[in-house]
Formats: C-alpha cells, structure tokens, sequence
C-alpha cells in the first residue's frame, strides 16, 4: 500500500481561506506587540482584543510571528487506493473521472473531487478543462492538441431540460453538446434509459395509447434498475415502489390531477391545525369548504 507524506493539495478557495486567516493573525500579532510595548498587561490585551491568554503571551513573548507548525497528513478515505492509483499514472492514466469510477468499482466511497485534487500536482500536462491563462505556454508548443479550451457546457438542469426535449426540436447549437456530453460513457446509457421513458410517457399520455405500455414499461424498469447511474437506479426504484399507479398512468385516459388536487387541500386544513385536529373536526372543516 503506497504511504502519503503530505498532504493533498489545497483548492484556490481553500488557499485563499488560508491566506486570509494568517493576514488576520498577523495582524493580531503586531497589534498585541504594540500593547505590550506600551506597558499594557497581557491580561487586558487579553480582554479587550477577545483573545485566549495563551495566544497574547505567546505573541507577546516572540520576536517574530510565530508561523502555525506543520500537522502530519491526516488520513485520508484515498489512502486504501494509492496503489493502484498510482499504478494507472505511471500506465499513463490521467483521467479523473476514469479513475474515480475504477476506484469505484474496487470500493472507494469518496467523490471524483478527491482523485482530482490527488491527480493534479501529478499530471504531465495541463488537463482539457485548465484554463488557457493557467497553462505552460512550453507545454501549449508541445501539446497543441491540449490548447483548445471547449466551449462551457450548460447548468445541469439546462441540460436536462435538453435530454428530454425530442431531437428534431433542438436548436443547432444544442445538438454538438448533447453529443459532446455523451462521450462519457455513463452519460450515454443514462441519456438513452431518459429518452426511452420520455417517448413512453408521451406516447401514453391522454387521448394517446402506446403499444404494449405495460410490457414496454417492465423492460425499462429492469434495465434501469441494473443501471450503474445511481441517479437512474434511484428513480426506477421509486416507480418499481409505486409500480400499480404508475401502470395505471400509462395505461389508462384519466389523470390524478382532481384527486392530487383535493389531496393537497385535504393537508392543508390539517397543518392550518398543526396536525392536532381530530378526523370528525377534519372532516366536517371539509364537508363545509364543499
């Protein structure tokens, strides 16, 4: 098992939250120095800059400011799976996302972010998405290919909004990137099992009726429930829970608007008692409201 001797780099939010506190505490120092230069008690330095008694004599007493001492790394939920990480770098690896999800497969619990911030000191050239400001301008002659910086994709929920939209509706720009989005293996199968259940909805909607819904339904539901998308796993997992309603939406003209509708107004009366009405009081609150 490969042993960290430091501790894995810092983002720049998490840099600049470092820098900022040790400004402060300089500042606290040279401020508690010129206090007990003019005579001032280190116990009323104490009590008017709010500061442990121990912190003012410390400052105090030093003739520089007194840096924090350098903590051994803590361990980390990457530990377990430094080898083989570093396995797949020295094979030429350095894909985050790819790793992450091998880590995945052998028990990693943690998230892409943590193999990013692990791969990133380590790279042998500036990853697609680096900025182009922040790249080696050696490194850009060398690498050409590594200098286009792709366009910003949407927000998440723009694109799913455009996963759900048919193809012939999309706007011209939109088709390159929902294509460029699903290079990535997993997306692709998510945005296929999405589709699938999209066109079945439509096609079972009111005044429509789809060929075989019912059967067509089973066959997505077992294959979204293997997904290996957890998001789509999930979702398949609440309509498998609610499998008789959802049936009967796919199969049948009527819509549960009206009863959803009264449902809601029925919790209504009943939190405008802060759930202490008893059923003849809540009842006969509806029977009046009808």
């Amino acid at each position: 098992m490969g042993k960290r001797l430091r501790a894995f780099p810092c983002s720049r939010a998490e840099k600049d939250l470092s820098t900022a506190s040790r400004a402060r505490r300089i500042r606290l120092y040279e401020e508690v120095r010129r206090r007990h230069g003019a005579g001032e008690p280190l116990l009323a330095i104490s009590r008017r800059m709010g500061l442990a008694r121990g912190t003012v004599r410390k400052f105090a007493q030093a003739e520089s400011f007194p840096e924090r001492a350098a903590r051994a790394p803590a361990r980390s939920i990457l530990d377990p799976y430094l080898t083989p990480l570093e396995a797949r770098l020295a094979a030429g690896c350095e894909n985050a996302m790819l790793l992450w999800r091998e880590l995945r497969d052998l028990g990693f619990l943690g998230t892409p972010k943590q193999v990013h911030r692990w791969l990133n000191p380590r790279r042998m050239a500036p990853a697609r998405s680096t900025p182009r400001c922040r790249r080696d301008p050696q490194t850009q002659a060398s690498r050409p290919d590594r200098c286009d910086v792709s366009p910003a994709l949407p927000s998440p929920r723009q694109l799913a909004w455009l996963f759900v939209q048919p193809p012939h509706v999309l706007a011209a720009g939109e088709q390159p990137t929902i294509a460029r989005v699903k290079q990535d293996p997993d997306v692709s199968a998510a945005a296929t099992l999405v589709g699938r259940f999209v066109d079945l909805v439509r096609g079972s909607s009111v005044g429509r009726k789809a060929r075989a819904p019912r059967a067509t339904f089973r066959k997505w539901l077992a294959e979204a429930t293997k997904s290996k998308v957890s998001a789509v796993a999930t979702f398949a997992a609440g309509l498998q829970q609610d499998g008789a309603a959802v049936r009967a939406a796919l199969t049948t003209p009527w819509s549960s608007g009206q009863s959803e509708g009264q449902i809601t107004r029925l919790k209504l009366r009943k939190r405008q008692t802060y759930g202490r009405a008893s059923f003849d009081l809540l009842r006969r609150r509806t029977l009046l409201a009808a």
